[in-house]
């Protein structure tokens, strides 16, 4: 039998692979996106309609659905095989199917009201209209996504993590394809007259967005028949195990939707400051990047791994699986933490310091970067400490603690925002994410050793803490010593991949020397995986 670290270890780097593939697709299809529209109107009614799907989807894709999907797939394929989880699935997508039917329909009446919800500030001006219209044609997205998340997470429970891990790919290569096509010029006449600036690629991203969604549900429905869960839709039934599914749903939802309270009170602050809507979304996407490749890669991989170990009652395999998740997670997030809070005006200047993306902007969209950035730990830890409940089919406890972490948003994103601005739903987002992540490591004491780090990980942790503050240093002091050629469009591409990699080598080394990482368990590692 494979042992467990390794099989994790590549596990992890299969689906961290294809998220970092995804997130530096996302990267540049934002930085298109940046330099085609700005933080324009356009930019902002754009970015609130491509939010809505988004929005509805942390409750019926990746989010709360298959909080409760994945754990009981999981069950019945470890306990009355493949055929039971199949028939299971099947019910499952057609329930799901029936809801998102009668969502999208309602959503396509009440769009301009949708939109206002998000963003209260738009009344009244062209952004109004300009999102709706952008919404009413990018919102059924979530359908297509809904659904591809389940047969993901089917295929995951499965252990075959490649093909959902590349599924989003797909959105970033469709989207940039959409940019350069409104970019050509052959499509300007589409534009109203009187139109905002930016119109045509608007319009471009959000029929982009539509098409993504049905290219990757189309791309895991072939990858799940292939490993035989061809799953279909039936005519729904409320059986047994879709009351049971709805159940552990039901609180799963309200946690998933007291997230996204949080999200909206952001869009609702910014939305008051010109400009400040896609400010706060270029920074979301740059500290997504290290989030979505380490939290959501390994959040993915840990809740089948734990729901696995539980229906095998092999409680030291799911300590294992925990602790060696969270010091993975440590040795990746805690330097993109530094590095994110000690160099954020660079990273921004290069990546986006472009075409309609101003001086202004830049300095804007930095702080935001540095404000998220010092909650990135406490974002990512929270992926390795919900499944410690949700593989207990316990979304209850998670829902309550995220309506503390509503509180402290609410309080503080509307509290501070006379003092600072368009800022202070930044600060609010990681001041909630450090409470919920509290709360969340409090409350898994209760299972006893298998829900705690074990010896080894608190060893390591904080020599990886020593070793990300190092490189911190190094990048404040390589930033000085570059800053005439990061000022410089020659050589600022070039400064930028010298200050990265210089800091992630000061990091290597310092990690190594510090005793947060042993090259002996790498090499180990390395040669199980072979194995």
């Amino acid at each position: 039998m494979t042992p467990r670290p390794a099989r994790l270890m590549r596990s992890f780097a299969t689906v961290g692979g294809w998220t970092m593939a995804s997130r530096v697709g996302g990267l540049i299809r934002d930085i298109l996106v940046a330099a085609a529209l700005g933080a324009g109107p356009a930019a902002e009614a754009f970015v609130a309609a491509f939010t809505l799907p988004n929005l509805f989807r942390r409750f019926f894709a990746e989010g709360a659905f298959n909080t409760a999907f994945i754990p009981m797939f999981s069950r019945r394929l470890e306990t009355d095989g493949p055929d039971a989880a199949r028939a299971f699935a099947d019910q499952a997508m057609s329930l799901l199917l029936s809801v998102l039917l009668v969502l999208t329909l309602l959503a396509q009446l009440g769009m301009p009201w949708l939109v206002l919800a998000l963003a209260s500030g738009f009344a009244g001006d062209e952004r109004l209209p300009l999102a709706t219209e952008y919404a009413r044609i990018a919102f059924p997205y979530i359908l297509f996504i809904s659904l591809a998340a389940l047969l993901s997470g089917a295929l995951n429970a499965l252990g075959r993590f490649a093909a959902a891990a590349a599924a989003p790919v797909l959105l970033n290569v469709i989207l940039i394809g959409a940019i350069g096509l409104a970019a050509t010029g052959l499509f300007d006449g589409l534009a109203p007259e009187g139109a905002a600036e930016g119109y045509v690629p608007g319009l471009f991203l959000s029929w982009g967005a539509l098409l993504a969604g049905l290219a990757q549900m189309a791309l895991v429905w072939r990858a799940a028949a292939k490993a035989g869960v061809p799953i279909r839709p039936r005519l729904p039934r409320l059986t047994p195990e879709m009351k049971r599914l709805a159940v552990v749903f039901f609180p799963a939802a309200l946690a998933a939707g007291v997230m996204q309270i949080n999200l909206v009170v952001g869009r609702q602050v910014a939305s008051f400051y010109e400009g400040a809507v896609a400010w706060l979304y270029y920074a979301d996407r740059l500290y997504q990047l290290p989030l979505g490749v380490i939290g959501i890669a390994i959040g993915v991989v840990l809740l089948p791994e734990l729901s696995r170990r539980l229906a095998a009652a092999d409680e030291a395999g799911g300590r294992e699986a925990l602790s060696r998740s969270a010091e993975f997670a440590l040795a990746l997030t805690l330097p993109s933490t530094v590095a994110l809070i000690v160099i954020p005006g660079p990273l921004i200047a290069v990546l986006f310091g472009r075409g309609a993306f101003e001086a202004g902007d830049i300095a804007a969209t930095a702080l935001a970067v540095a404000i998220y950035g010092a909650g990135l730990p406490a974002f990512v830890l929270q992926k390795i400490a919900q499944p410690v409940f949700f593989a207990r089919e316990n979304t209850t406890d998670p829902f309550r603690y995220a309506l503390w972490g509503m509180g402290i948003n609410v309080v503080a994103a509307v509290g501070l925002t006379p003092v600072l601005g368009f800022a202070s739903a930044a600060l609010a987002t990681t001041l909630a994410a450090w409470a919920n992540l509290f709360l969340l490591w409090r409350g898994a004491r209760r299972y006893g050793p298998s829900a705690r780090p074990d010896a080894r990980m608190i060893h390591r942790a904080p020599r990886i803490l020593a070793a990300s503050l190092v490189m911190g240093v190094a990048a404040w002091g390589l930033e000085a010593l570059l800053a005439p050629a990061l000022a410089l469009s020659g050589w600022r591409y070039a400064a930028l991949a010298g200050l990265v990699l210089g800091s992630a080598a000061v990091y290597g080394v310092a990690l190594v020397g510090l005793g947060g990482l042993r090259p002996a368990d790498l090499r180990a590692a390395m040669r199980r995986g072979k194995g």
